[in-house]
């Protein structure tokens, strides 16, 4: 498994939250999700194999969000 945290802009409300961990949480591979509202962070943990980065960033893209960056956890 790998874990990341993602930059969202764009994000505002509990509508946001569900959107995004709905959509992605949805993808096969996807393990985890959780949206961090007030920083603008999104937790994802996946497999690889499973799902690509470019995937999940997709699926963010395509509810309207915009990522921004990525931070990799050790």
């Amino acid at each position: 498994m790998k874990k990341l945290t993602l930059e969202v802009l764009g994000m505002s409300c509990g509508h946001c939250v569900n959107s995004i961990e709905g959509s992605v949480g949805a993808l096969n591979g996807v393990e985890k999700v959780k949206v961090h509202l007030s920083e603008g962070l999104v937790d994802i943990e996946f497999n690889p194999e499973a799902v690509t980065l470019e995937q999940i960033k997709e699926t963010i893209d395509d509810q309207g969000y915009e990522v921004k960056g990525e931070r990799a956890h050790v």
